[in-house]
């Protein structure tokens, strides 16, 4: 065995690891399924704006051929559309087959009702009849096994070190891991803040949309793990799901103190979802209704991508400000 030179290089029996570049072929659970990849992507594709703004996050730039699913439903700032720079979009939603095959991709990274139905022509077995691997976002597995996990932090967490092991940028991935975790750690060092184990979740509900029934989030949806890390507690979260409809009376009968209103950025959201709330004859009654305490978030913060450790902080210092 040779000595690490620079802290870098790493050479023994013969193979190599430089700089974070670990060495090919590398295997990583894919849906309780292993993945094996023998080399980096270099002409991947990328389904949805979190997907995407986890591949920015380590820089993949010059890895991605094309991204999907993300003009035809949300708007983007400048500091994204930087950072995608001269990267196409495919397919303003979902893509087609012929779209993938188009693009001639090496990966597509996706997710279950993240890109991809099942049954439907864009699937890991479809793409795979074509020689394109399929790396699925863990959230979304939810819709395909019998297992339900509760959602943690650790979806966002493992997808980042798993997108960098397949890329070849462990390392990267790891560092920015990292830093994630000891900004969330830094939000329960106070025993007063909401966030402290010592301290009795605030009620929490995700309005994503719906008028007859609401569209929210369960206890596998990404944004549990965000409410628990702020401190609070999603009142749906004996729904064993990711993302479904409840009932207005299921939600209003446990009369949450604090909402989170999604934010599609198309001008009128929030405050739309917000007067329906406070049209509706038993939410209105609620707390969170009554005092109008709300949270807007976006998309992209909600589902698992670098946004949920923002989203988390701010979250954090909408609760304490309720906190007695």
């Amino acid at each position: 065995m040779t000595r690490l030179v620079n802290g870098c290089g790493l050479l023994l029996l013969g193979i190599s690891m430089v700089c974070g570049v670990h060495a090919f072929p590398v295997t990583v659970d894919n849906c309780g399924t292993p993945l094996r990849i023998t080399a980096p992507p270099q002409r991947a594709v990328i389904h949805d704006l979190n997907m995407t703004e986890m591949a920015l996050a380590l820089g993949l730039q010059a890895q991605i051929a094309g991204v999907t699913g993300i003009t035809g439903w949300y708007k983007t700032d400048a500091s994204f559309k930087a950072a995608l720079g001269a990267i196409p979009e495919l397919a303003p939603k979902y893509p087609t087959l012929e779209n993938l095959l188009a693009a001639r991709p090496d990966l597509f990274f996706a997710g279950w009702y993240y890109g991809m139905k099942p049954g439907s022509d864009v699937t890991p077995a479809t793409l795979a009849r074509h020689g394109i691997p399929t790396l699925v976002l863990t959230e979304s597995c939810v819709h395909t096994g019998q297992q339900r996990p509760r959602a943690t932090m650790d979806l966002l967490y493992n997808d980042m070190l798993r997108l960098g092991t397949v890329f070849g940028q462990r390392l990267r991935a790891e560092a920015l891991v990292t830093q994630w975790r000891q900004r969330l750690q830094a939000l329960v060092q106070s025993p007063t803040a909401v966030a402290s184990p010592n301290v009795t979740p605030l009620r929490v509900f995700v309005y994503d949309s719906g008028e007859d029934k609401p569209f929210t989030a369960g206890a596998a949806a990404m944004a549990t793990a965000v409410i628990e890390a702020a401190g609070g507690r999603n009142i749906m979260d004996d729904m064993r799901t990711s993302w479904a409809h409840s009932s207005w009376e299921a939600v209003a009968a446990r009369d949450p103190q604090f909402l989170i209103l999604l934010d599609y950025q198309d001008g009128a959201g929030p405050s739309r979802l917000m007067a329906t709330l406070q049209a509706h004859p038993a939410m209105r009654h609620t707390s969170a209704v009554k005092h109008q305490r709300f949270i807007a978030m976006r998309y992209a913060e909600l589902t698992p991508g670098p946004a949920n450790i923002d989203a988390v902080e701010k979250l954090s210092r909408a609760l304490n400000a309720l906190a007695p």
